[in-house]
């Protein structure tokens, strides 16, 4: 009787553990998902995703196949696992999308909208070799303006659905995904907490405003061995809150960009400290290679910039600190801020040729702050830049206008009156091991520093000469 009870006993404990264990994954062609290209699966899918968070967690998986879908929601313990094959497909239906956490960035256009999203999760993932694709062409506006009014246009492209949007959440990890196409920005993580990133690839080129990353106020993120090529910003650190980002580490990243590659601001209310990217690619990029700008009233501190190979870029190196001032989700106006204790070191740039330049003659190196608001400290060591030449004598009078409040952007300046580093209202700037290389003559100053309080100058040479010191301006 006791060998009975005990057979039956293990036999009901196997049973429990196995049933505990079917119960870790959740197919979401269980709960009806159609994976044919057509059918709308957006209640399917957050059935099962609904589902597994209920059980306590688990994995939602997405098998080979396209599922169109609107908005899904991540919740609580739920890893999200796309199969290599699997698709899911953003629906062409703004209707079908909804909005998290709404605000209004930089450029006036009110945001939140979003194919995958959390609002207030922990232990999240998205993950497996399977994509993500936004379906972004059938946001643009003539695409749009086939199926919807024209008085509806303008706020349908305004809220164009972003691909992956995290709020307030923590324990995030996205694995190896392809994520393609959205119609506004592509990954945005806003005052979230402890997040990896590794293995993705990211193609984004249907339509505008399509960042790549974006690190929003968010702090403790390691980004790694990740693919991104994108219309318009590719690594992208804001703040649209007065909350810092902080606390980040971006390494063996390949960045290509038609704006900017590594980025801190524009939307930069909240401060930025203790920011690393290092080892990273950039290549064929028009808008900019490394850009620091603060332009809302963050303070700008503790940044290292190390090891970035640039091919083929515009402007290699741009920091700029401004006066703009806008304000985020209902924010108070910060005070102007700061730019203090930045390191970029061990860099190598090309940058493009003239015909593809947005300004012409280009430059290398571009750091402004302000007439009342000088940056800080800067170190620039080790950077080898070759440049295509070609500017001329007149040019080197050039003067610069300040555009303290403007939109922070190197192209909106003109050309500049030196080719190799052009530095302005800075307050300690110490150079070393900085050579300049013109394929073409250019009439241009190697360099030229005015309004800049300090500075240390060794091992400079321009075209394989060594210039013992920079032309040297004082404050207009």
């Amino acid at each position: 009787m006791r060998k009975l009870l005990n057979i039956l006993l293990l036999s009901l404990v196997m049973t429990l553990a196995s049933s505990g264990a079917a119960a870790k994954n959740w197919p979401v062609t269980d709960f009806g998902a159609i994976g044919d290209g057509t059918t709308l699966n957006t209640a399917f899918i957050q059935k099962a995703i609904d589902a597994c968070h209920a059980a306590g967690g688990g994995t939602v998986g997405v098998p080979n196949g396209r599922f169109v879908t609107g908005t899904l929601l991540l919740k609580d313990n739920v890893t999200l696992h796309l199969a290599k094959g699997a698709a899911l497909l953003g629906s062409e239906r703004p209707e079908d999308y909804r909005s998290i956490d709404p605000f209004t960035d930089a450029t006036g256009q009110q945001r939140g909208s979003c194919l995958i999203g959390a609002l207030g999760a922990k232990n999240i993932a998205i993950t497996g070799e399977g994509t993500i694709d936004g379906n972004g062409i059938a946001f643009q506006a003539e695409n749009l303006a086939k199926r919807y009014a024209k008085s509806e246009i303008k706020t349908l492209v305004s809220n164009r659905p972003f691909l992956l949007r995290f709020v307030k959440s923590t324990d995030i990890q996205l694995h190896d995904v392809h994520l393609r196409q959205p119609a506004a920005w592509t990954c945005h993580f806003f005052q979230c907490d402890t997040l990896l990133v590794e293995g993705v690839k990211i193609f984004s080129h249907a339509n505008k405003n399509n960042d790549g990353i974006d690190l929003d106020s968010s702090r403790h993120a390691t980004i790694r061995d990740c693919d991104i090529d994108t219309g318009d910003d590719a690594m992208c650190f804001k703040s649209t809150s007065p909350q810092p980002c902080r606390d980040i580490h971006v390494s063996n990243c390949r960045l290509k960009s038609d704006w900017g590659a590594i980025k801190i601001g524009t939307e930069s209310m909240g401060d930025f400290s203790k920011i690393t990217v290092e080892h990273c690619r950039v290549y064929d990029t028009r808008g900019g290679g490394i850009k620091l700008l603060s332009a809302d009233g963050a303070n700008i501190s503790n940044i290292t910039i190390d090891h970035i190979e640039m091919d083929q870029v515009d402007m290699p190196i741009f920091i700029r600190l401004g006066e703009r001032l806008l304000t985020y989700r209902e924010a108070p106006k910060q005070a102007v801020g700061s730019i203090n204790n930045v390191k970029i070191s061990n860099i190598t740039a090309t940058a493009r040729g003239l015909e593809l330049s947005r300004i012409t003659p280009p430059a290398g190196i571009f750091i402004t702050g302000t007439p009342g608001h000088k940056v800080g400290k800067l170190t620039l060591e080790d950077i080898h830049i070759r440049l295509p030449g070609g500017g001329t004598a007149a040019q080197a009078s050039t003067v610069v206008e300040e555009q303290e409040t403007k939109y922070p952007e190197f192209s909106f300046f003109g050309v500049l009156p030196a080719f190799g580093i052009y530095a302005r209202h800075v307050g300690d700037l110490s150079i070393s091991n900085l050579s300049i290389e013109t394929a073409a003559s250019d009439l241009r100053h190697a360099a030229l520093l005015e309004d800049v309080s300090q500075h240390a100058w060794t091992q400079v040479q321009v075209n394989g000469q060594a210039r013992s010191q920079p032309v040297i301006k004082p404050s207009r």
